[in-house]
């Protein structure tokens, strides 16, 4: 079964298709057609009837009608599939498309990395596949906010395998913070469900340093509290000030210590009840009873 670490890698490349593309031709110097047409595609796919083939995350270059690469995203935490099976989908991709392949393995362990870098023998003559491995050893520690800014993905990616260093959990939360991009709480989200446990706790301290809203677990917990107690809050500011309305409304004169009286309610259900009273009261006094004692 996916772990959340593998589910988030998979969001992270699906959201930014163009990652994969930068990943590979920025950082492994792989040659790629010069094109923005970057798309995900069915990531199932067959060579014959009853024999599908489901990659991880299939991304073709090029329009639809003449695409020009392809590439395969698989993800690897650990030494399970045979490599054999990347060089199968690689193949049968070719056939059906008819472009060049390129399949990449991000394994944030190293071992497996390197298990997954080796050229791969298909087991047929002359055809062996060299995949293209990010571990570990080929994600940058990126310790610069603007840097980490113009690449948030990629400085998601940093936080999973150097988040033990603060700087680079502190050049990440500075970019969120101060990034305008829509899906910054995605990424968050990504990093925080891509780290282990030590590399959350810091990621948890340094985002509650900052202005920055935290979708963590434990900041869903505790921001999540503060904005159900700021509602409950607003909801009887609003209650109070129908109960005035409507007074005002009906040519009563609310005496200061009445106002304040009201105004310092957080009582819901006694806000609700003055609200009722006070559509029918024909005087303040009938506002009150001796059942509401003293203001709760």
């Amino acid at each position: 079964m996916p772990s959340p670490r593998h589910d988030a890698l998979i969001k992270l490349f699906t959201g930014r298709p163009q990652l994969a593309v930068e990943i590979l031709r920025d950082l492994m110097g792989v040659e790629l057609p010069a094109t923005p047409l970057v798309r995900v595609e069915d990531s199932t796919f067959n060579t014959r009837r009853s024999d599908d083939i489901e990659a991880d995350l299939l991304l073709v270059l090029g329009s639809p009608q003449t695409p020009a690469h392809a590439i395969i995203v698989e993800i690897q935490q650990d030494k399970s599939k045979d490599p054999r099976q990347l060089a199968r989908y690689a193949a049968a991709l070719w056939l059906m498309l008819g472009c060049d392949v390129t399949v990449l393995v991000v394994c944030p362990d190293r071992g497996v990395a390197g298990y997954y870098a080796r050229p791969i023998e298909s087991g047929l003559t002359g055809y062996q596949l060299q995949a293209r491995v990010l571990g570990p050893d080929g994600i940058p520690a990126i310790t610069d906010p603007q840097q980490a800014a113009d690449h948030l993905a990629l400085s998601a990616m940093s936080v999973m395998v150097h988040g033990h260093n603060r700087k680079v959990v502190e050049a990440f939360a500075a970019a969120l913070n101060d990034t305008r991009d829509d899906h910054a709480p995605k990424y968050y989200e990504y990093a925080y469900s891509m780290a282990g446990p030590d590399i959350r706790r810091l990621m948890e301290e340094i985002m509650t340093s900052t202005d920055w809203p935290v979708y963590s677990p434990f900041a869903r917990e505790h921001f999540g509290r503060g904005l159900a107690e700021g509602k409950a809050e607003g909801k009887a500011e609003e209650a109070a000030r129908m109960v005035l309305l409507v007074l005002t409304a009906r040519g009563l004169d609310v005496p200061d210590d009445t106002r304040a009286r009201i105004t310092a309610c957080t009582d819901l259900f006694q806000l609700e009840i003055w609200a009722t009273r006070a559509a029918t009261a024909q005087t303040i006094q009938d506002l009150f009873t001796e059942s509401d004692g003293q203001l709760r």
